[in-house]
């Protein structure tokens, strides 16, 4: 993109070059040279001023104005509609003598000279209009609409989706995907028989729905959880690992989204999940940072009753249980949810009776103090160290304050 951008500016100011000499010949001959600036205009043409505006972010504004070029807050405002609207701006801000001096020089080009320049003029503005590129809503457009052919080809399926995946980052075009059809063609992308389709889709609205409620809001109601807590049992490591990532970003700090995860009781689905040693361990790590997570919006919103399953003995052994892990990430990522955990209204002689807490986070306390004496990990095994440290506290306060004040 940035080789395109370049090449298309060095090309317009070649143009440019080429013909200001010529058009030097008309001024003189036209008399603009003594008025530079009669009868220019401004154009609105927004693709060669955000082209422009671009080189000038990349330090080439000065082939185009002085940095203390008074007109240079009006070209901000707008653009050049065409090369001849470039050419008409570089000779009313050109010096009237240089014009005179390139106008002689063109007078005594030949025929065949001029009709050359002409030629090279025509080939740079035609290879401008071809670089000229779409903007974010034309190509999400473009994709949405092969998505819609349902005779389209895989790997163009597929190719259409990984450009929404990127398009729709930004929160200005994810707010757009569905008043341009695109929401509902991606869910529709879900039920497809192909896995790579369906995970290419979860990965999209997980990336529409981060941090944005609006998108958040319009996929609840296109009815797209359940589906996507179906796809999280999915056989397919990627599959599941995309669908919990879309799951957790379309419930993250909304209620109605939660209470819709736990009508579709995906609950469930995450405690199979963790109490399955032989799963895929990233499809582990995606669902303890939900319940993670889930804890932490819990906390923020004491107000809401706390959903039952927070409750379940086997659900928080599952949880402790992944503090035995040999992998470290795994480790950490159970420590906090357990620090969530215990900071509701669960119960510390169910996580020290039930699920042996006390003994887990002794047993990975050596195992840290190992690993902090070994050179690769020990700048990392402090810092769980240090988390690990700060459950232990909670917890042992946590018991304290249950077994003096029983409920």
């Amino acid at each position: 993109m940035r080789l395109m951008i370049a090449f298309t500016t060095i090309a317009a100011a070649a143009a440019a070059a080429l013909a200001l000499s010529i058009f030097a010949a008309r001024a003189s001959a036209d008399g603009l040279n003594k008025s530079a600036s009669t009868g220019l205009y401004w154009s609105t043409a927004k693709e060669e001023g955000d082209l422009v505006a671009k080189a000038d972010a990349a330090g080439d504004s000065s082939l185009l104005w002085d940095d203390d070029d008074e007109n240079h807050r009006d070209f901000d405002a707008g653009g050049f509609s065409s090369l001849d609207g470039m050419l008409q701006w570089a000779i009313g801000h050109s010096d009237p003598s240089k014009l005179k001096e390139a106008a002689k020089d063109v007078q005594r080009l030949s025929p065949d000279e001029l009709k050359k320049r002409h030629m090279e003029i025509k080939a740079c503005q035609e290879l401008m209009e071809k670089l000229k590129m779409p903007s974010d809503a034309q190509l999400m457009r473009i994709a949405i609409d092969d998505l819609k052919n349902s005779s389209l080809p895989s790997e163009d399926r597929l190719r259409a989706l990984e450009e929404l995946s990127t398009l729709v980052e930004p929160i200005d075009n994810a707010n757009e995907l569905h008043k341009l059809g695109g929401l509902i063609i991606v869910i529709k992308q879900l039920n497809h028989p192909e896995q790579e389709v369906r995970t290419a889709s979860a990965l999209i609205l997980g990336k529409a729905c981060q941090n944005n409620p609006v998108v958040q809001k319009q996929v609840l109601e296109l009815d797209a959880l359940a589906k996507l807590i179906k796809m999280a049992r999915s056989e397919f490591v990627e599959e599941a690992i995309k669908a919990l990532f879309a799951i957790s970003a379309l419930i993250r700090n909304n209620f109605v989204g939660q209470e819709l995860f736990y009508a579709e009781a995906g609950e469930l689905m995450i405690q199979d999940i963790l109490s399955n040693s032989s799963i895929d361990i990233r499809i582990q790590k995606k669902s303890v940072l939900l319940v993670a997570d889930l804890a932490e919006c819990q906390l923020e919103n004491g107000s809401n009753p706390e959903p039952l399953f927070f409750h379940n003995r086997f659900f928080l052994r599952s949880v402790v249980d992944l503090l035995a892990s040999v992998d470290l990430d795994l480790q950490e990522k159970a420590l906090y949810a357990v620090k969530n955990l215990l900071q509701l209204r669960t119960e510390a002689l169910v996580f020290k009776e039930f699920c042996g807490l006390d003994a887990a986070l002794e047993k990975m306390r050596q195992q840290l103090q190992q690993l902090v004496m070994e050179e690769n990990d020990s700048e990392y095994a402090k810092d769980v160290e240090t988390l690990r440290g700060e459950v232990e506290r909670i917890f042992i306060g946590k018991l304290n304050k249950d077994t003096q004040f029983p409920t």
